[in-house]
C-alpha cells in the first residue's frame, strides 16, 4: 500500500470575477455584488480545505496503461501522460457546509443558492490550483515537470475509475469524502484527479536540450 497524505491549507483568496463567471453574470451590477458580497461573508470560516494525495509510479503496455491502483485503456489519459514517471492522486473538498446552504437557499432565496453553487465551484477549483502549485513546486526540486490534472469522467477516462481513487486514497477516512453508488461525491464541491510528472530537459552548454538521467 502506498503512503497517502493529508493536507489542510488556508482559505485561498476569493476570486469575485471567478465566482460570478460560475453563477453565469455576465455584467456585474451593483446589487449583485451586494448579495455575492454577503454570501461570502457567510460562508466565511465554515469551510474546509483538505487534500488527501499519494504517488505512483506508471507503465505503458502496449494499450494499457498501469498506474498502480489502477490499470485502464483511456487513450486520452495515456497522451496526457506520454513520457511521465510518476503520478500523484489526490482528492480535494472544502466540506459539506456549502451544500448545506445550498439546500438550504434553493426555495427560500434561488439567487443565494446559485451564488452558493458558484461559490463553491470557485473554492474547489482554488484549492485544487493551490494543492497543484505546491505539489509542483515540490516535485521541480527533484527534477520534474507537472502535467495538467486529469479527472475521471474527462474524456474516456471513464468515470467508474472513482472506486478504485478513493479505495487508494481511503478518501472517507482520510477527509471524510464519500462515493456513492451512483459515483457522486459527499460533500458535492469535492475533486478527485491525477497529476502526471514528466523528468525536466536542462540545456547543456552547446544550447541542446538533454534528459536528466
Amino acid at each position: 500500500m502506498n503512503t497517502v497524505y493529508t493536507n489542510t491549507y488556508d482559505a485561498p483568496e476569493f476570486n469575485m470575477k471567478e465566482i460570478l463567471r460560475y453563477a453565469g453574470v455576465r455584467e456585474s451590477r451593483g446589487e449583485l455584488e451586494a448579495l455575492l458580497s454577503s454570501c461570502i461573508k457567510e460562508i466565511k470560516g465554515r469551510l474546509t480545505y483538505k487534500v488527501c494525495y499519494s504517488e505512483f509510479p506508471i507503465s505503458f503496455c502496449g494499450e494499457l496503461l498501469d498506474l498502480g491502483f489502477i490499470r485502464t485503456e483511456s487513450r486520452g489519459l495515456k497522451k496526457n501522460l506520454e513520457g511521465c514517471e510518476s503520478v500523484v492522486l489526490f482528492a480535494a473538498t472544502v466540506g459539506i457546509e456549502i451544500d448545506r446552504l445550498i439546500a438550504r437557499n434553493a426555495s427560500l432565496s434561488p439567487a443565494k443558492a446559485l451564488f452558493f453553487q458558484a461559490i463553491g465551484a470557485e473554492r474547489i477549483e482554488s484549492l485544487c490550483d493551490t494543492f497543484n502549485r505546491d505539489i509542483a513546486d515540490r516535485k521541480a526540486l527533484e527534477g520534474y515537470a507537472a502535467r495538467p490534472r486529469f479527472s475521471a469522467g474527462y474524456g474516456d477516462f471513464k468515470l467508474e475509475a472513482q472506486k478504485e481513487i478513493f479505495a487508494a486514497l481511503d478518501c472517507p477516512r482520510r477527509i471524510g469524502l464519500s462515493l456513492n453508488e451512483s459515483l457522486l461525491m459527499s460533500p458535492s464541491k469535492s475533486v478527485t484527479a491525477i497529476i502526471g510528472f514528466a523528468k525536466t530537459k536542462k540545456t547543456d552548454n552547446t544550447g541542446e536540450n538533454n534528459e536528466d538521467n
